[in-house]
């Protein structure tokens, strides 16, 4: 009965899918048959319309396609305990005990983050330690890499695997229903006012029009939201809950400074493939640079500049003073020596 009614769920989360592309297939008829064959008159305007319809079409396809059957990011083996490991731990009653075992099995592990309470973050479901930004989907029935939610109109999760594609499936709809918008717009206003007759066909393109305008309105706020997203390096989980690391908390831990830096990491270094549909983003979805990381590496270069400036100054003074000093054992000069002096740095990678 249970595998019937999941049976039954699954295909139910198809309907909004089904229902996307149903409006689509719609909009193709209303505006290649009834607006551009049938009310259009100048030739040069229909081809027009045609051609550069097909490209937002093809674009908007290319991409909702994409967002939809890109399987979703899942933990790699390695983050699953064994069956010691997780005999160990459930056999072991004391929290603060599991803790410790959990932290055990992740120290080679590459997971920064951290619970509320600063533990090692776990996954009860599926058995494994949670990798950096990644959480669990009840109804994908799996923890998903850097996932950012779950969503119905692509039946998908959206997450590290395609991000990139989800966005711009959002950019690719928008700039469809613009410009569905905008070509209609002066026969929308012909048959509102009575000025154009088309017959039956008036209907569509009226309905058309309302159709385009009303779903690019709700695109922008959604696409507009995800640019903010993407420029701050932030998943919609993060902004709603803030990951905590070893030091604590951090709303931007994940940013890499600057807006640039953070596009790249989700679409790549290559601007010219940031409008394709096909894979350029950084990194293997299982950890990521942090803020601290490149804040502390910042502070040692600094740091490291400073001893060389301070070391030059003090060799100079020396000189003047005609005071002879080896600088090869002062730990200026010597590399290891010189980091053994840097204080140990929380590394986040």
């Amino acid at each position: 009965m249970a595998g019937i009614l999941r049976s039954c769920a699954r295909v139910f989360q198809w309907v909004p899918v089904l229902f996307i592309s149903a409006i689509v297939a719609w909009s193709y008829y209303a505006y290649i048959i009834q607006l551009c064959i049938l009310t259009v008159d100048n030739l040069v305007e229909k081809i027009l319309y045609g051609i550069f319809y097909h490209i937002f079409l093809f674009m908007f396809a290319w991409s909702y396609a994409k967002s939809i059957f890109t399987p979703i990011g899942r933990i790699p083996k390695e983050f699953y305990l064994s069956s010691a490991n997780l005999e160990a731990l459930e056999n072991e009653e004391r929290g603060d005990r599991q803790d410790q075992i959990l932290k055990q099995i992740a120290k080679n592990l590459p997971v920064s983050t951290r619970t509320m309470a600063g533990g090692i973050r776990y996954c009860d479901i599926c058995k494994a330690i949670k990798p950096d930004r990644c959480h669990h989907c009840s109804v994908c029935e799996a923890c998903v890499l850097k996932m950012d939610h779950h969503c119905p109109w692509v039946n998908n999760c959206v997450g590290y695997s395609n991000y990139k594609f989800f966005i711009l499936f959002l950019m690719y709809a928008l700039a469809y229903c613009l410009y569905v918008a905008a070509t209609a717009l002066q026969y929308f206003i012909g048959f509102w006012t009575n000025t154009l007759d088309n017959g039956s066909g008036k209907f569509h393109i009226l309905f058309l029009f309302f159709a385009a305008a009303m779903f690019a309105l709700s695109l922008v706020s959604l696409f507009g939201y995800h640019c903010y997203l993407v420029s701050s390096n932030k998943t919609t989980l993060e902004s709603f809950r803030t990951p905590v690391f070893r030091s604590g908390p951090d709303k931007d831990g994940f940013s890499l400074g600057t807006k640039c830096d953070n596009i790249r990491e989700v679409f790549g270094d290559e601007p010219k493939l940031w409008w394709i549909p096909i894979k350029t983003n950084k990194g293997d979805g299982r950890s990521f640079p942090t803020r601290t990381e490149s804040e502390d590496s910042d502070h040692l270069l600094a740091e490291r500049q400073r001893w060389a400036e301070e070391g030059m100054e003090s060799d100079t003074t020396n000189n003047e003073d005609n005071v002879k000093i080896d600088i090869t054992h002062s730990g200026l000069a010597n590399t290891s020596d010189e980091e053994s002096l840097v204080p140990q740095t929380d590394r986040r990678a």
